[in-house]
């Protein structure tokens, strides 16, 4: 059944850019200028998750070390390195300039200094990077010498409305690539593409294809959820085809596969916000916070825990009603728990 398991992984990075024509076309237009030996002006790449923002930035980005070897590209999860420092050792970690530094001694200047003395260009991809306790880090990578940045989040307003007016000033000028989410038939043909590199002949057929893509709802980590849990299955049974009820079983365990994931990466305090939610139901997010606060030594600022609810909201583990003072969070129905 499986011949490929790789293709139908979230990390996996296609060879063509299938339904994405736009957005590519427009990145690497954004980034042509290092092939001339010049420093192009930040790019911001907006959309909802599983719109294929990570995966397109990194074949662009796997294009133009092609096309410009000297350039160096590194990709830094600004959910797991959120502190200014974090984020740039682990920068400079991946691009092999760390040796001599240490993740929790070496100052934030320091740290820059060093970025600012490789002799090729980089380009830094700052992935989710509305989780950056302080995006002042992005002020600093635009004034350093040679650096370009990739700035990935959901959304430019949420974005921008945190930031203070020196680091907004700057982003209102970036290249803006928006990605649309993808329609069941863009799903169903993406993962076309994939079943024909990592599944047997004839394992699924177009409407089933299109079945997931519905379920999926535009989001294109939880369509290959789906099929790789249908693919299983049906491998687990010696079968060399996928059947309607592989799929119909596949939906919600794909779905929740994704949000258990999504639940694993969150630090300590935000699982503790989350099951905080959990057990208070719909709450606004004055109150949580207030709540939130009194369990912690040390709480995160107002505005920190506000864009953590944002961002669970955004991974489907949360979802609000209401806008402004009226706005209340509630977690979805079947999340998982919090442990």
């Amino acid at each position: 059944m499986i011949t490929d398991a790789s293709v139908l992984q979230k990390g996996f990075v296609p060879d063509d850019s299938i339904h994405r024509n736009r957005e590519v076309t427009a990145l690497s237009r954004s980034l042509d200028p290092l092939t001339r030996g010049h420093i192009p002006d930040p790019v911001l790449l907006t959309g909802p998750s599983g719109a294929g923002k990570t995966t397109f930035t990194r074949f662009v980005v796997n294009q133009l070390e092609a096309s410009a070897p000297e350039t160096q590209a590194v990709h830094v999860n600004c959910w797991e390195s959120h502190t200014r420092s974090g984020a740039l050792f682990d920068a400079l970690e991946s691009l092999q300039v760390a040796t001599a530094l240490h993740r929790n001694s070496t100052s934030h200047d320091e740290l820059l200094n060093h970025l600012a003395a490789i002799d090729k260009p980089v380009v830094l991809i700052l992935d989710e990077v509305d989780q950056l306790d302080d995006t002042s880090l992005i002020y600093d990578c635009y004034a350093t010498a040679g650096v370009t940045t990739i700035l990935i989040t959901n959304d430019r307003g949420e974005l921008l409305r945190e930031m203070d007016d020196r680091v907004r000033s700057r982003l209102q000028t970036a290249d803006h690539i928006h990605f649309d989410a993808y329609t069941s038939q863009q799903l169903a043909d993406i993962l076309q593409a994939r079943v024909d590199h990592g599944l047997v002949a004839d394992a699924i057929s177009e409407p089933q294809l299109l079945e997931i893509g519905d379920a999926a709802a535009g989001d294109a980590r939880v369509a290959l959820s789906i099929l790789r849990t249908a693919a299983q299955t049906a491998a687990y049974n010696d079968r060399t085809t996928i059947t309607t009820s592989d799929i119909t079983d596949a939906i919600p365990r794909g779905k929740q596969s994704v949000r258990v994931r999504t639940l694993d990466s969150l630090r300590e305090p935000q699982q503790e916000l989350f099951r905080l939610l959990q057990a208070t139901g719909e709450t606004a997010p004055g109150e949580l916070y207030e709540e939130f606060a009194a369990t912690r030594s040390d709480p995160p600022t107002k505005r920190t825990v506000r864009s953590w609810l944002q961002k669970l909201a955004h991974y489907n583990l949360v979802e609000y009603s209401g806008e402004g003072p009226t706005r209340t969070y509630t977690p979805v129905r079947d999340a998982p728990q919090a442990v």
